[in-house]
């Protein structure tokens, strides 16, 4: 009976995870730390962002990674309204970094290596458009890196049609505080077990030198 539990939630995934909470995230908060420590803004949709938010944390100049949702028409969704996939939101992950460090293209190439973006609205057993992948830029400058790097370095790493989404993030909001920082606080759950940490394992072989 464990057994079978266990299965059924690496098959399902995050969806099995509808528990309401209440974030009290203080968005004038994260305005003052952009603006007065010169760091940047990138939104990334490839998936579950519990394994998104596990692979970017890890990377030297990042400062934080949240959980969030964005591209979808319903407002202030909750996670258990994103997860029937009606509500036209991507699971995302806010990366806050500084350019110091790691420039957009870096984390770009990362983006591309570290999920597959030749699945429509799907990640291995992760499927609906929640799941989609997609990259939400800030300003033209982020589009123009994101197209190029559509072009010419997802090819390099994919020999099928990426089918990834570039488009202009509107809004914002954070997940549910227990999904913040979900893998670091639950790595013997099965689905962190069977999915993100072999993930994270191969990440970490790939980009050993950009790791903190």
């Amino acid at each position: 009976m464990i057994h079978l539990i266990s299965l059924l939630i690496f098959l399902s995934g995050c969806s099995l995870f509808t528990k309401d909470s209440i974030n009290t995230q203080n968005k004038e908060i994260y305005k003052d730390k952009i603006m007065s420590n010169n760091l940047d803004t990138a939104v990334f949709g490839m998936g579950c962002f519990w394994c998104t938010e596990a692979v970017f944390e890890e990377l030297k100049g990042v400062q934080t990674v949240e959980s969030g949702y964005s591209g979808g028409t319903v407002e202030n969704p909750t996670y258990k309204q994103v997860c029937t996939g009606e509500t036209g939101h991507a699971e995302v992950t806010r990366i806050i970094y500084d350019p110091s460090v790691i420039t957009y293209e870096q984390l770009l190439e990362v983006f591309w290596t570290t999920h597959d973006p030749t699945t429509l609205n799907r990640q291995g057993a992760d499927v609906g458009t929640q799941y989609r992948s997609v990259i939400f830029y800030l300003n033209d400058r982020q589009k123009e890196s994101a197209e190029k790097s559509k072009k010419d370095v997802a090819p390099q790493i994919w020999d099928k049609p990426i089918v990834t989404e570039i488009t202009p993030l509107s809004k914002f909001y954070i997940a549910e505080d227990y999904h913040q920082d979900y893998y670091d606080n639950n790595q013997g759950q099965s689905y962190c077990s069977y999915v993100i940490t072999p993930k994270v394992d191969k990440f970490r072989k790939k980009f050993k030198d950009w790791l903190k």
